[in-house]
């Protein structure tokens, strides 16, 4: 893919860079990760800067790059280019048409359920266009876990919906890793809303059933009409899937992404809606963030 950074290996300051390259249309400054990313239009093309000068942060940039090395699929954005700066990172991604469905920054949090949000709007649309999203969020998880992946800090901030092509993409898996692993500190980044129990154990194991719990809670959360997930709106069958994949204990659960696709997929997608409540996604303690400022 053609862009502006084909001969940047190395700058001194990205922002200076950037402005010698084309116009900066959008600066992401207050971002829960630490990083402060660009949108920069460029000749004929926009791209998305994404930058890190701590060593957290760079650290967790450099796993994006080899997630991105690893793992290719048509619904994650592309990683193309990487240079160093002299503090640290930069990733440069196409700039996507779309929405992320949830963004939460160290000022604001919470906002899902406010009419006209990107969440209360998918959550709107036709059940047809929500379970083909939700498809290709599967679909490129079978990709991450053929690869030796698991997914980390995976939560509605990493879904990118178009609203007008009805097209779902995957973006910052930064946190993403090969894996099994174990948990080295008191608990891995992430939503709690979206996290296995696990993740919250100092040496558990992180494999392929902790990916299922994650994408079963992307699941019920995205199928439901709103937070209380009392209004499920897929079918039974696929409800049942759900439960199996989001159980507390991991050998409960559906042992790999391939098996919860298959199970899915083999599953009635539509009938008789659900009416009864779910239960809530288990809270585990150190319930505080792994990263600045999370209550998202």
């Amino acid at each position: 893919m053609t862009h502006p950074f084909q001969h940047v290996t190395h700058t001194a300051s990205t922002r200076p860079l950037l402005d010698t390259l084309g116009k900066v249309f959008r600066t992401f400054d207050d971002q829960d990760s630490g990083c402060t990313s660009y949108g920069l239009a460029a000749g004929s093309g926009r791209w998305f800067v994404k930058t890190a000068s701590t060593p957290d942060t760079v650290s967790s940039l450099r796993r994006a790059v080899a997630v991105h090395h690893a793992v290719s699929h048509p619904a994650i954005v592309p990683l193309v280019h990487t240079f160093t700066t002299d503090t640290g990172l930069a990733l440069v991604y196409p700039w996507m048409s779309g929405e992320v469905l949830y963004h939460p920054t160290r000022s604001r949090h919470g906002g899902r359920t406010v009419a006209g949000s990107p969440m209360a709007r998918f959550r709107g649309l036709a059940l047809s266009r929500v379970e083909a999203a939700l498809a290709s969020v599967l679909d490129a998880h079978l990709a991450v876990e053929q690869a030796g992946f698991v997914a980390v800090d995976f939560y509605d901030g990493c879904l990118l919906y178009d609203f007008d092509s009805h097209r779902m993409m995957l973006c910052d898996l930064d946190e993403y890793r090969p894996g099994p692993f174990t948990v080295e500190g008191e608990r891995l980044p992430g939503s709690r809303r979206y996290m296995a129990p696990e993740e919250f154990v100092r040496g558990a194991v992180i494999d392929a059933r902790t990916t299922v719990f994650n994408l079963g809670r992307a699941l019920r959360l995205l199928l439901d009409a709103g937070d209380e997930e009392a209004r499920w709106r897929g079918s039974p069958g696929r409800l049942a899937v759900v439960g199996r994949a989001t159980a507390p204990e991991p050998e409960s659960r559906w042992p790999s992404v391939r098996a919860l696709v298959e199970a899915w997929g083999g599953a009635q997608p539509v009938g008789v809606r659900g009416s009864g409540r779910w239960p809530q996604a288990v809270i585990m303690p150190g319930d505080r963030s792994a990263q600045s400022g999370e209550s998202r």
